[in-house]
Formats: structure tokens, sequence, C-alpha cells
């Protein structure tokens, strides 16, 4: 072990179980030293098979610079996954920022060891679990308050201009990417830290476990932080790999009644109809128009200040109103839905997406990135509309 950590001047665990030796290569995630160290270690013959700590999104993405044009933005407004895809957005952000400042991509040394293993025909495994999985088990761990904590965190360090602290370089050198990107709420939030980063171990351990190549020399590129973790649970962990994998890819199905949501809507139209039942008429029309005044008018000033088109903005006032009728629905899909029709984000658009992202301005510009704010603020608008209507209709009944 000394001779190897000696020649890569990178942290090395070593690690023999059920037949396979397993070389944990530990790198830095923002450092070139840690490129040529990946690259000596794949180039010195003594390994038959390479495994890299990417999912197969991330290493689409740092292999295949182009793949963002591949998305088909209606499924994801449709599929619901407008949340994770707005995440992976901040995370390459920050990505380029830190490119930008040291003058290296972020994960480098983990797209050379994914290249370079492919290029000496050895056999390439990706480990890590896929982000979009981590970020959704990381919401399901965590109340409301420090899932809007989390929002907030995310979005200060979206748009935040100023050159990443030398701390955060040197923690990002012994830590992880993604714990970076969550800034300092991951190191002070448990769960968060848990979804982050132990899982993790216990997941890229298990998926060394469970390979089928019959390779007995593996080398793992992985970030330093998860060293100690995955050697641990290589050593240690007694369930099978396949239950482990399982067991953490796992996501707790949504409630398919909403039933805070049906609770309110119903609160709000019994307020309506006990209106016009007791007040009569005009008591009872003019509770009604509260309720769509607030909620076609608080959504489509969402989509306004989203910029979107004025068919968009109209859709999203359509919408709202009617969210009684379709609680599942919410009015952001149906004027986000709008924009791509209307506006649709061309191939350029795509390619400038990562780039555009690190700016409220390029967020704007970019028509991808626009239709995500109109998605985004058209709902933002109609929830404030529910909860002032809601709370107007109360007080007129109870004067």
């Amino acid at each position: 072990m000394d001779a190897i950590a000696e020649a890569t001047a990178q942290p090395v665990i070593e690690v023999e179980r059920d037949g396979v030796h397993y070389t944990l290569l530990g790198t830095a995630h923002v450092s070139k030293a840690s490129v040529a160290a990946v690259k000596a270690a794949i180039d010195s013959g003594r390994y038959d098979a390479v495994a890299v700590e990417l999912d197969a999104q991330r290493h689409k993405a740092l292999t295949q610079p182009d793949t963002m044009a591949e998305l088909d933005l209606v499924k994801v407004i449709r599929e619901k996954k407008v949340a994770p895809f707005a995440a992976n957005l901040a995370l390459a952000a920050y990505q380029r920022r830190l490119a930008e400042q040291l003058g290296i991509e972020p994960g480098a040394e983990l797209k050379a060891a994914a290249v370079e293993a492919v290029a000496q025909g050895l056999s390439m495994q990706l480990i890590d679990r896929d982000v979009g999985i981590t970020f959704r088990r990381i919401l399901q761990g965590l109340g409301w308050w420090d899932r809007a904590k989390l929002i907030a965190s995310i979005g200060t360090g979206l748009f935040d201009r100023e050159d990443v602290s030398e701390d955060d370089i040197e923690r990002l050198k012994e830590g992880d990417m993604l714990e970076s990107s969550f800034g300092e709420f991951a190191r002070d939030t448990p769960t968060l830290y848990a979804a982050l980063i132990d899982e993790r171990d216990q997941y890229m351990a298990a998926k060394l476990r469970e390979r089928s190549d019959g390779a007995t020399r593996v080398l793992a590129v992985v970030g330093a932080g998860h060293l100690k973790g995955m050697a641990k649970y290589l050593a240690e962990e007694q369930r099978t790999p396949q239950a482990l994998t399982t067991a953490l890819t796992q996501v707790k199905a949504k409630r398919n009644i909403p039933w805070i949501t049906l609770t309110l809507m119903t609160l709000i139209c019994a307020g309506i109809a006990w209106g016009y039942w007791h007040g009569g008429k005009d008591l009872g029309r003019d509770l009604l128009l509260q309720w769509v005044l607030w909620t076609s008018g608080m959504a489509g000033l969402g989509a306004l200040l989203a910029r979107g088109h004025v068919l968009s903005i109209l859709t999203a006032a359509v919408a709202a109103p009617l969210k009684p009728f379709r609680p599942g629905l919410p009015p952001g899909m149906f004027s986000a839905l709008a924009e791509v029709h209307l506006r649709k984000p061309a191939y350029p658009d795509f390619l400038a997406l990562r780039d555009d992202a690190q700016s409220v301005k390029g967020w704007y510009r970019n028509r991808v990135s626009r239709v995500v704010l109109v998605f985004i603020l058209s709902n933002l608008g109609s929830a404030i509309g529910v909860w002032v209507s809601g709370a107007s209709i109360i007080g007129r009944l109870l004067h």
C-alpha cells in the first residue's frame, strides 16, 4: 500500500475480500495532481478492472458534454421531475464556478479514470448511486422547514458570484462534490449528511462486491472523503450487495391522496357554499370571486415574474382556480407545458444551459431554464393565492 500511495501521491486503502483485492484510491475533485495520479495508477498494469465514483447520469454529463441537448423537457414536466432537474442545474452551475476559478473541471479525475480504463481495455464500473435518488432520499428525510432551508441554500449558492472560499476548496479536496454543493447546510444537518455520504459509502462498497466480471484486482477511484467509510463497509458489511443496494435506492412513494391540500380545498369550498346558503347570493358570489381573483392573480403574477409567454401567464391564471378539481396537478405544470410549446427551446439553449445557470440573467435568457422558472413561480404564486384567499374567506365568514 505504501508503494502505491507514494507513487500516486494520494491516500490509498487496500481491502481483500472474497478473493478480490480492492485498492481504494482517494482523490480530490479539484486537483490536477489527482488526474495525473489516476492515469498513472491505471497505466501501471496492476489492475484488471476500474470502478469510478460516478452514476450513469454524471458519467454521461462528464464524457458527453452535449448530452443535455437530448433532454426531453416535456417528459421532465409531465413526470414531475422539475425539482431534481433544477437541483442538477444548481450543481452544474457550482461546478462551472469552480472550474473557472481553479482552471480544472470538478470531477476531472473521475472522467480521466472512466476514459483511461476504456482506453486500456479494462473493465469499467460506475458505482455511485443515481444523483436523482440521492436527492429524493434527502428530501424524504427532511421536515418542511429543513426542506425550505435546503432550497434556500441551493438558490443562494446558485447565484452567488463570489469566488469559492479557500476553506470550501480545502473541504472539497478532502470531501465530496455533492456535499460541498449543499454548502454549510449539509455540514449542520445529520439527516442530509447520512444520505449524501454514509449511504453512498455503503452503496458503493456494495456495488464493488457485486461485480460479475471475474476481476480479482480492482482499482476504485473515489473522493478522499469516502475512503474510510467505504473501506469499513467493504470489509465488514455482512448483508448481501443486492439487498443493500435495493434498500438504499428505495424512495418512499408520495401519498396518492394529498390530504393537506384536499382538507384546505374542502374547507374553502365549504366556506363558499356556506356563504351562499346563509349569506345569500351576494356573499357567496363575493367569496367565490375572492378565491378566483387571488389564486388566478397570484399564479399569473408568478408566471409573469418568470417572464413567461403571455399565453403561459394566461394558462397559469386559468389553471390555478381549478386546483380543487385536480389536486395532484399543479398549475405550474400547465403553464410550463404551455411555455415549452410556445417558446420551444432550441439546440443552442441546451448547450448554453450550464453557463446560463450561473446567473439570474442567464436563467431568464435561456429558454430551458425559463421553463423551470415558469413552473416554480407559477406554483409558488398559486400556493400564496390559496392561503391568502382562504384566510380572507374565513375572515369574512367570521364577521
